[in-house]
């Protein structure tokens, strides 16, 4: 009979240092697509006059970061 150790580490997990969250957004509608930025509030700007020139409503939205793991114990 084989007997195994099991053994827990705490982690935590935060942005990696030195990168920054980018946000994009595209149109569900068309091929259009919001420049990247490290601002979310410029990429809804974007949207909005996106669908104010096109009555196009609908949007993909998503923020890209990277990740950061490491021990706390």
């Amino acid at each position: 009979m084989t007997s195994s150790v099991l053994r827990y580490v705490e982690h935590r997990i935060s942005r990696h240092p030195g990168t920054d969250v980018t946000f994009e957004a595209e149109c569900l509608r068309c091929d259009w697509q919001a420049p990247a930025s490290d601002d979310g509030a410029a990429v809804d700007i974007e949207c909005m006059s996106h669908a104010g020139r096109t009555g196009h409503q609908g949007f993909r939205r998503w923020c890209t970061s990277f990740a950061w793991v490491e021990r706390t114990g």
